[in-house]
């Protein structure tokens, strides 16, 4: 059970985050050179598979969006199996927040990473999603978020420094802020395959058919 000192520990984190007043970026330009868009983040990248794979696969995502959630859910552990852990695709992960909750919860994810590398953030990013129901569109978000955090090791301190760290914020703005201007994204989950903007992946086979192709040539 959460106490009542973390609950309000927890609330007035989140609280924090949110009065920033964040300018999440919503204009987009046409396009992108390939080489352009392989330039990791402020941030840094984070990746699974392997980084001399023919295919590379990159993910602009919102740990708040609904989509993105049932991506990771249904499509992405078929995308693991069959491409990633074969060595065929190089997929990277990168935070679209789209609003304040889908930025706090990329900043406990990437908190996660300086504890224990990209295991720790595709891990806590996995949890974000799975139990996204439980934070993403309730009333106080706080509380199921720090529940969250509290499983993955994070501290009633370290949690609040986490949602206070400045930097990270501004790194997340900056990648989102680049992906809008400078390679069209302006809605999430936007896929790119070797720099190509996908629309329309909904399911695993619909993917397959854009990954195998270049598997080939």
């Amino acid at each position: 059970m959460i106490t009542r000192r973390e609950f309000l520990a927890a609330t007035s984190a989140l609280a924090l985050l949110a009065a920033l007043d964040l300018p999440f970026a919503t204009a987009h330009a046409q396009g992108n050179a390939p080489t352009e868009i392989m330039v990791p983040p402020p941030l840094g990248e984070m990746s699974l598979g392997n980084p001399n794979a023919t295919v590379t696969i990159i993910e602009y995502a919102s740990l708040w969006c609904s989509h993105c959630g049932n991506f990771h859910k249904t499509v992405f552990p078929e995308l693991k199996k069959r491409y990633i852990d074969t060595g065929k695709v190089l997929f990277i992960f990168r935070e679209y927040p789209l609003n304040e909750r889908g930025a706090a919860a990329s900043m406990l994810a990437r908190c996660a990473a300086t504890q224990g590398g990209k295991e720790r953030f595709f891990a806590m990013v996995d949890v974000l999603f799975e139990r996204q129901e439980s934070w993403a569109y309730v009333q106080d978000p706080g509380p199921p978020l720090f529940a969250l955090a509290r499983q993955a090791g994070f501290t009633e301190q370290t949690y609040k420094a986490c949602l206070a760290d400045q930097k990270v914020l501004d790194g997340l703005q900056a990648e989102q802020n680049r992906a809008s201007s400078k390679f069209g994204v302006s809605s999430t989950p936007t896929l790119f395959v070797n720099g190509k903007m996908q629309r329309g992946v909904g399911t695993i086979d619909d993917l397959a058919k854009v990954i195998d192709p270049l598997l080939k040539s």
